[in-house]
Formats: C-alpha cells, structure tokens, sequence
C-alpha cells in the first residue's frame, strides 16, 4: 500500500487561485495530479540533489498545518456504471477545458484490472503538472520522446493486483531417481538376442531356448548383465569385497520383469555347496507368488537347487517341512530360494524352528509399490534382522557372517561379509523418496522405461517412450471409454464381449459383492461362459478357475482386483473396467493384463456423466495415453432388452434364495 504526503500549497491566494482554475468537476483530478507530481519531485530530489528553491519550498510545507479536505458523499441510488460514464464524461470535458487554457493534460484514467479489493482502474501520470519544477527538474523527467511529449515513466500503480501463475514447486530427488538408466520399452523393436549377452550361463541359455525364447525383452538385456556383474566373484562376497548397490526396476506390465530377476538368482546360486536360504521373493498376492515359484522351477529343475512357497495354502506345519528338517544335531536347511507373502513369511520367522535367513544373498520385492504401501505389517524390519546374526558368542568358523551396519570406519570396511542386495521390481513404483526409505536401500540404482526427472526450471518432465507419462503402458494396448449409464452398464458389458467375440476378456469391479452380482446376472443372460474370481471362493477353486480361464474354457471372467497385480494369463484380449478405478496405480495393473510380451490389446472403461470429467482428467495429469470415446447406440442395446430384463427378475430370485441360506 502507497502512502502519500498531502502538503498545503504555497502562497496566500493559493486556495482560491485553485478552486477558480478547476472548477467544481474536475477538482479531485487536479489533487491527484499535484500529489503525484509531489511524490515525482521527492524522487528526484533522492536521486540527485535539489535546488535550494525546492528544498526551501519543501521545508516551509512540511512545516505547515495539514489540512484534510472532507470526501463528497456519493449517493447510493447511483450504479456504479452510471457514475463511472459521468466521471469518464467529467474527464473529457476537463481535459477539452486544459487544452484551451494552453494547459496540458495532468490526469487521465487507463483502464486496468481492478483491485481484490474492489477498487477501480488505474490511475497514472500523464503530464509535466502545472508544479513550479525547476527546468533541470523537468529536463531529467523527459528522458524519452514519450516523456517529452508530455507522458513521463509512469510510476507506481493503485490497485496493479495482477494474477500471476503461482509456480509449481519442484521436488529435490537424489541423483539416483532423477537420472535413472533409461531402459526401452517396445519389447518388439528392442529385442537383444540371447547371443549378445554372453554373461548367462550356457545351461540357462539352453533352457531358455527349450521354451522358446531366443531374445531378451529390454529390461532383460539391461537388468540381468546388471545383475551379474555383481555376483562376478561368487555370491559369498561382491566384486572388489564391496557391497552391490541395489536394484530398483520400473516397467510396463508384461515386459519381463520376472525372468530379469530369476536367471541372475538362479546362475548365482548354481553352485551353491550347502544348502541355505539365500535368495528370498516376497510378493503380495498368493496366486501373484504360485506363479512366481513355477517360473523358479522350470528354470532350477537341470540344477541343485530347492524352491519353497510359502503363501498359506498349506496348513503351518506343511510349510515348515518344505523348509527345515530336524536332525540329530540341530535343524537342516531344506530350500535354496523361498516365495513367500508377507504375513506367512513373518509367522515362519516368529514359530518355525531352524529357520534362518543369516545367509540370505538376495531380497527381491516385487509389486514394490504395494509392498511399500503394506509396511504397516512391519514384515521388511523382521525379514532385515533375522538377515543379521544376533548377539551372542560369534561362530568361529563364520567367516563372512553378517553383522549389523554401524559406524563406517576402516576398521569394519576390510573386514569381508556377505552383502546383502535388495532388488525392487513394479510397474508403478513409487518415486517418493520417503517411502523409499522405508527401504534401506544402498546406492540404489534406478532401470526406468522413462521416468525421468529435470530440474525445477524444467518442470517435472517425465518420458514413457512417446507420451511423456507418469507410468508407463505397453506399447500395443488400445485405450476407450464408454460413456453410459447406471441401469445399462451390464448390457454394454455384454454388448462388447458378444460383439468383439474375443476367446479371453477379463472385467473388473471395485468390491467382491458387484462382481458377485455381475456374474449372476450375465449367468442368467447366458450366450456367454463367465466365470467369477473373489475372495469368496478359496485358494484351490481360485487356480482351478485360472486354469480354465487359460484354456479358454472360460469367455468372460469377472473379478475382482485380486487379479490386476502381476497375474500373468495368455490370450487376454480384452480388458472391461466395469468399476472405474479411483487411482491411476489400480488403472495402469487392470489394463495390463492385456497386451503383454508384445502382443496387442484392448480396454474399455464404462464411465457415468459425473465420472467422465475427474477420471479423464486423472489421466490427462498422469500423462497417461488419450482415451477415445466409444459410444454403443441404443439401436445395438435395444434387440437385448427383454433378454435382459428376464435376467434381471431371475437375478432378484437367486439373491433372495442366497439371503435366506445365509439367515439360515
């Protein structure tokens, strides 16, 4: 805010000279052109020194008694578009009057934005005044043409409350995030032949070529040769006797990752003389670690090596026999690499006895991002100290054993141990350095397919190969969504799956109980094999129905998303969102299902009118593909309606016999 200093004029007759000279109209003008040229002059006066007749007239004004004229009292019942026309009106004539009187014009309004406050346009200075100036005075004002045409600079505004973008603050990320090593993500152009990578092992090269594949996908070529590298001198100490940095790779669904991490595991373990815990999976869903483990065996089956689930899917003690054997002498190790979940993991570290993760080489966590956002299980501080060997007398012929991180001295840096490398793997991993460090991680080292990160006068650029998107999609999926509404959500449903005639489509819902619905109902539609996969069935219908699902025995199959992480089923063509996801993480694992290893896919999301605009935006901000709209005419919905309608009435029947079991 501006504050002026309103000073008596000069001279005896000065009063009645001003008022005879302005007039009744133009009076408000006059005072704000003097107090303008005023504050001109003590400018200047600061600049450079004044003439001893300005200091003088300044000193005897500032000596006098200020005088304060009252405000005229607007009247009320004037608009204020009504007063702003006179005022304009008022202005002209004034200056029409100036130009007469040979007087140049001193005040002119200029239109502006007005003030939060609710002040009007701006005012500015447009003249050299009628102030008795000295000539040096009004010589420096006049530094351009313009000035000395009679517009000096002009000085401050009031009310100049410009809306200025208010800039996005930049997150500092460590150096290993912002530049991570850029991995290409088209798993059709980039292929790298098994040739090329002459680090992997002879025999894994065979058993890869006996399952038909003759090339690394990208992230393959750029993590597996990664990975060696540090298990270069045997996996009982690192390259040099230092410890490995740790891995974290993020990529699109279906681009490899699991195979990027079990040939490097497994060839550095192939030589393995006794038997103990040295690589450790942990996963977050029971079916996400089944197929993980029969990936383990395929590739461990020409090899010593013994891979154990435990997930729950067996009582305790089952579980407990695939891991230790009791002996004579103590307890025997009985598996090389262990698939665990979280939970069961913990319950086999609290109550197996003999079970000992002090050799352990490898941690790997994929779906790193939920397992992060599942830390409240505490599982990641239990698995890392069981890791390290407790206190307690040391065992003499433990020379590489393990021990708990304390100060870096040289004296705890020559003194070798066995590294322990964590390796995080995720389709959406997190980039909140936060929640990384929940982690531990050591001089991590980030794979991305183009997550990228720039400085803060950059923005926060971030690549995925063609869009520039938050995460990253596979390269042959199609992205729709289908505007409709709430009663024919079903009959689109049914519409796209008859329609495209695919062998596998997949649909999603948002709980177990609109899946559950959704299945009955199209069950009673009939023209199509649906199947239903919840929690409401167990863990050994749940892989039944998988297998079906695989043998295209089943045509639509409606889950829930126990399904959308990391479930790897060939031949899904379709993927349905019958329940739009509220997050972009949940979006990026449904659609994934489809499209993957290079194959082409599409996914369709059935939005209501009030969903379209937050979900589309969701997306735009994520830098996520662009969605074409898809809309299903009523012409091709209208032939199904009595179907649908006789489904619906036997839908009604089924829950209320279902209602009546259950209160019975």
């Amino acid at each position: 805010m501006a504050l002026f200093h309103v000073a008596r004029y000069p001279g005896p007759g000065a009063a009645e000279a001003w008022a005879a000279e302005v007039g009744a109209g133009g009076r408000a003008r006059v005072l704000l052109e003097r107090l303008q040229c005023r504050a001109r002059e003590r400018q200047q006066q600061q600049r450079e020194p004044a003439p001893v007749q300005a200091d003088a007239r300044c000193a005897e004004a500032a000596g006098r008694r200020r005088r304060r004229r009252p405000r005229r009292r607007r009247r009320a019942s004037r608009s204020p578009d009504a007063r702003l026309t006179k005022r304009r009106r008022e202005l002209g004539e004034g200056a029409d009057e100036s130009e007469d009187a040979g007087a140049p014009v001193v005040g002119a309004r200029v239109a502006g934005p007005r003030s939060p406050a609710g002040g009007g346009a701006d005012w500015r200075v447009c003249g050299a005044g009628t102030s008795e100036a000295a000539p040096e005075q009004r010589s420096a004002h006049a530094e351009s043409p313009q000035q000395e045409a009679g517009c000096p600079s002009p000085g401050p505004v009031l009310g100049g409350f410009a809306r200025r973008k208010t800039p996005k603050v930049q997150p500092f990320l460590p150096a290993w995030l912002a530049k991570p090593s850029f991995v290409r993500k088209n798993v059709i152009e980039d292929l790298v032949p098994i040739e090329n990578i002459p680090e992997v092992h002879p025999d894994l090269q065979k058993q890869l070529r006996a399952h038909g594949i003759s090339a690394y996908f990208p992230v393959q070529a750029a993590v597996i040769p990664a990975l060696l590298e540090s298990v270069a001198s045997g996996f009982l100490v690192s390259r040099g006797g230092y410890q490995p940095s740790d891995l974290c790779v993020s990529a699109p669904t279906g681009s490899g990752k699991t195979l990027a991490f079990v040939i490097p595991v497994v060839q550095a373990l192939m030589h393995r003389v006794v038997c103990q815990v040295r690589a450790l999976v942990v996963l977050p869903t029971k079916e996400l670690a089944q197929q993980v483990s029969k990936v383990f065996n395929v590739y461990t089956d020409a090899t010593p090596l013994r891979v154990a689930l435990v997930t729950g899917q067996k009582s305790l003690a089952k579980e407990q026999e695939s891991l230790v054997q009791k002996t004579t002498d103590g307890y025997r190790c009985l598996a090389d690499i262990v698939v665990a979940t979280p939970g069961r993991l913990v319950d086999h570290i609290d109550q197996t006895p003999g079970f000992n993760l002090q050799q352990l080489r490898f941690l790997v966590v994929d779906e790193a991002d939920r397992m992060i956002d599942s830390m409240h299980q505490s599982w990641l501080p239990r698995v890392v100290a069981a890791a390290f060997h407790s206190e307690g007398p040391a065992d003499p012929c433990a020379l590489l054993q393990r021990r708990q991180p304390q100060a870096v001295t040289a004296a705890s840096t020559c003194r070798p141990q066995m590294p322990l490398q964590k390796l995080l793997f995720s389709a959406t991993l997190t980039q909140n350095p936060e929640k990384l460090q929940r982690l531990g991680l050591y001089q991590p080292r980030l794979f991305s397919t183009g997550l990228t990160h720039r400085g803060p006068q950059d923005r926060d650029v971030e690549t995925d190969g063609d869009s520039g998107g938050k995460y990253t999609f596979p390269m042959g999926l199609t992205h729709h969504y289908v505007p409709c509404s709430l009663s024919s959500k079903p009959l689109a449903v049914l519409h796209l799956v008859l329609r495209t005639s695919v062998s596998r489509a997949l649909c999603f819902t948002n709980s177990r109980e609109h899946s559950h619905r959704l299945f009955l109902l199209a069950q009673a539609f009939g023209g199509v094999n649906v199947a239903e996969f919840s929690s409401r069935y167990g863990p050994g219908q749940r892989r039944k129905i998988l297998k079906h699902f695989e043998q295209g025995k089943i045509q639509l199959l409606i889950s829930t998303d126990a399904t959308a992480r990391g479930i790897d089923v060939q031949g899904v063509e379709l993927v349905i969102n019958y329940d739009a996801p509220q997050y972009l993480r949940t979006y990026v694992h449904r659609v994934g299902r489809t499209a993957r290893a290079g194959r082409t896919g599409q996914a369709f999301t059935l939005l209501l009118k009030v969903q379209e605009r937050r979900f589309l935006r969701m997306l735009a901000e994520a830098g996520a593909p662009e969605l074409s709209r898809h809309e299903i005419p009523s012409e091709l919905l209208q032939p199904m309606v009595p179907q649908y309608e006789e489904a619906l009435s036997q839908l009604e029947k089924t829950i209320k016999e279902e209602q009546k079991q259950k209160v019975a």
